[in-house]
């Protein structure tokens, strides 16, 4: 699927028709999601930035994405808002962060979705073995509710959704949520009594390997308080997240032992 046109691939890999003689590999992608996708929406869902480098003009996943990623966090929330009553917003919020992890919706793409083989990359991210990459896998998974969201409506996308998770979040309920880095910076600085993280990010390098680098800090405050740098947006706000959670840590332990000693 690599080094090919846009438009070659997608007439190989994607092409979905309503003739059983046409019937392709992708009919099977769609059955697992439970939903249908025009076939150039769905090319562009697969679609990763290195594949659209080599083959100018071909649209990548990367705002589908951040569509999806948005709908999976309203669906994800409203679900466990309704399963448990008696639950606060930590607790809510820790399941939350996990059932819609990287590694939780890795191995949805990996395991319900098997998706590896659709993804449309570029040489160099091939050849890296980008279709078994977590972070590549986990943005798929969120294109593709994107795509079903832009072309169906929230209510179909949160079919897909429920499709998707429903197993995981009665996991988590079960076996007690662990945070992941995001969520606790911001239980951390409810918990010193400060405002929520923000993340301001930067993105460096060519478009096929960007490098994302995230600065936390609390509210308006200018303060930086943690610095991560990763190959996607995710990983470089985890990795601040957990240098800022740290910061406020020992910062929080130096002030305790302070007054202590006077």
């Amino acid at each position: 699927m690599t080094g090919t046109s846009a438009e070659t691939s997608a007439e190989h890999h994607v092409r979905v028709s309503t003739q059983d003689a046409d019937y392709t590999p992708a009919s099977e992608l769609l059955e697992a999601l439970g939903t249908t996708i025009s076939p150039d929406l769905l090319v562009q869902a697969l679609t990763h930035r290195s594949f659209s480098h080599e083959n100018p003009g071909a649209l990548n996943y990367e705002r589908l994405e951040f569509l999806g990623d948005a709908v999976l966090e309203l669906v994800s929330t409203e679900t466990l808002f309704k399963l448990h009553p008696d639950m606060t917003e930590g607790q809510l919020a820790k399941m939350r962060a996990k059932a819609v992890s990287e590694d939780a919706l890795s191995a949805i793409a990996k395991t319900k979705l098997k998706v590896g083989p659709y993804i449309l990359l570029g040489h160099g991210e091939a050849e890296q073995g980008g279709a078994e990459k977590n972070s590549i896998l986990c943005d798929i998974v969120e294109s593709l509710i994107g795509a079903t969201f832009l072309e169906h409506g929230i209510d179909e996308a949160r079919k897909v959704v429920h499709r998707l998770i429903d197993d995981t979040l009665a996991e988590v309920a079960t076996e007690g949520p662990a945070l992941d880095w995001k969520t606790s910076l911001t239980v951390k600085a409810h918990e010193l009594g400060k405002p929520e993280p923000v993340y301001h990010m930067e993105v460096s390098g060519p478009e096929y390997a960007q490098v994302f680098t995230a600065k936390a800090s609390l509210g308006d405050n200018d303060q930086i308080i943690g610095v991560g740098k990763g190959s996607s947006k995710r990983k470089a706000q985890l990795a601040a997240a957990e240098a800022g959670w740290k910061a406020l840590d020992r910062q929080h332990k130096s002030d305790a032992l302070k007054k202590r000693t006077k």
